[in-house]
């Protein structure tokens, strides 16, 4: 019996949430949540090993982990998502932590995303972006500004704010393509400044850049962020399905021909990692006197960018609202807009957590690489603890007699002996990552600080949330001995 889903009335917040959302929204919301020009500027960075490293992570993990989420999502299409499968597979502690993880993580993950979205939209000023880029003052303004459009958009309500997100998602490819054309036409004109071989194409493994690595498995991830919003979502058993298939094969091959596209008009050691897409755009663009497409593609970024920071504002908002509503989060969090009917009480606490994290970030940074960095790492190590839970309850639920006799599941091929070989490799590449991520970056200077400011800020995280669920489990439990009396 599912220990996920109690009864619940017709006052229940979650069954006056409105379904608005069909295949086109859904896609469009991936896009925008997964695709991240950050992550090819990033692979471009390291350099021509990255090619193989997109190839290998798209189909160790990236196809494993969307074949798990189509099974969760559609034999449990419930409001919380990964929060749910969790729960329902360990119960409520677990669950907990699952959800809580998965919610904290953005308030590293959001500074990261805000600062490196504010560095691309530099480049609508043309050539002058790479020095606005670097400016702090800039940056932070930047990240603001676009932290406080995907708020307000998604407390009014998901159907304005979906519209922020498949304009988000649109946005995002539409630059990437443009960055694919350019550098073409320059390569077949002029060639590649960047050498490719199968040899220098291959993982190159080494202690200065293995922090990496867990980058690019943390860059395909998202596609379970919209089954947290299963209840809003027309039909979610065929829809989700559909919709994860799709976008994944989008997603992957943009990320694959990105990056060849960057190294192509930029050498990888003069790549930014947070704005290196739009660096190598406004070169190509120059070199060809079409300056306006660069600035075209910085401006149709900004608009991605503040579409990838809606979807997961209203995603991840999801989790602590249902959280809340099983009293394990203070009840506020489980409160609905009277009017918007969105969780918006859950939406303004990550959003302040993350504008309050993202100034702290510069304490005693010697540079903005250094902070981003930090941000990135915490963010991946708390963000890949519940997707150990996704891919353990995938292998434990197989089990269930229930599977089978779904008619709407949509099963991972293979019966058991597939549940245990995707929820496996999902499982091992990100205990890989989680460990790969505490490993400080060749170019980082001060390594004790660095490992100082993720431990302490990732752990104090996980504390904290231990703190309120001790909290909120001896309430249920005094409120269930009242009610017994």
């Amino acid at each position: 019996m599912s220990v996920s889903q109690p009864a619940r009335g017709s006052a229940d917040p979650i069954k006056q949430l409105p379904k608005t959302m069909g295949f086109w929204d859904v896609l469009f919301f991936n896009i925008a949540t997964v695709l991240g020009p950050r992550w090819i500027a990033a692979a471009a960075h390291n350099g021509t090993s990255s090619i193989s490293l997109w190839v290998l992570a798209a189909l160790f993990f990236f196809v494993p982990t969307a074949l798990v989420i189509n099974e969760l999502s559609s034999r449990f299409p419930h409001e919380g998502g990964l929060y749910v499968w969790s729960k329902e597979a360990f119960g409520d502690f677990h669950g907990f932590v699952a959800g809580w993880t998965y919610w904290i993580y953005t308030v590293f993950y959001f500074p990261g995303l805000l600062l490196a979205s504010a560095a691309m939209s530099g480049y609508v000023a043309g050539s002058g972006g790479v020095a606005l880029a670097q400016n702090t003052t800039f940056l932070l303004v930047g990240s603001f500004v676009l932290l406080i459009v995907a708020v307000v958009f998604n407390i009014v309500g998901l159907n304005v704010g979906k519209w922020l997100q498949n304009a988000g998602g649109v946005s995002t490819y539409l630059p990437l393509l443009m960055l694919t054309g350019v550098a073409a036409v320059l390569w077949f004109h002029h060639g590649s400044v960047t050498r490719f071989t199968w040899a220098n194409m291959m993982p190159h493994w080494s202690w200065d850049t293995v922090n990496f690595w867990s980058q690019i498995a943390f860059a395909f991830t998202g596609l379970e962020l919209v089954s947290a919003m299963s209840d809003e979502i027309k039909d979610p058993r065929r829809t989700l399905p559909r919709a994860v298939l799709s976008s994944g094969a989008l997603i992957a091959a943009i990320y694959i021909l990105g990056t060849f596209a960057v190294l192509a008009l930029v050498p990888g050691g003069d790549v930014d990692p947070k704005s290196g897409v739009f660096q190598a755009i406004t070169l190509g663009s120059t070199a060809l006197r079409i300056g306006f497409v660069g600035i075209l593609a910085a401006m149709l970024v900004s608009v991605g960018n503040a579409g990838g920071v809606g979807s997961t504002v209203a995603g991840i908002a999801r989790v602590p609202f249902v959280v809340g509503i099983d009293k394990y989060m203070p009840a506020a969090f489980g409160k609905i807009h009277p009017k918007w009917k969105t969780p918006y009480v859950s939406i303004l606490v990550q959003a302040t957590i993350s504008g309050i994290v993202l100034l702290l970030s510069q304490v005693k940074e010697e540079t903005m690489r250094g902070a981003y960095q930090i941000l990135v790492d915490a963010a991946i190590i708390l963000y890949f603890i519940p997707f150990l839970y996704m891919y353990a309850a995938a292998i434990k639920l197989a089990g269930r007699k229930d599977r089978r006799e779904n008619p709407h599941a949509v099963l991972i091929p293979g019966g058991k002996l597939g549940v245990w070989i995707a929820g496996g490799l999902g499982f091992i590449v990100v205990l890989c990552g989680i460990a790969f991520s505490l490993i400080p970056p060749g170019e980082e200077v001060n390594k004790v600080l660095f490992e100082e400011k993720l431990i302490g800020g990732t752990a104090a995280a996980v504390l904290f949330g231990l703190m309120l669920y001790w909290r909120g489990a001896r309430r249920k439990a005094r409120e269930s001995g009242a009610g017994a009396v």
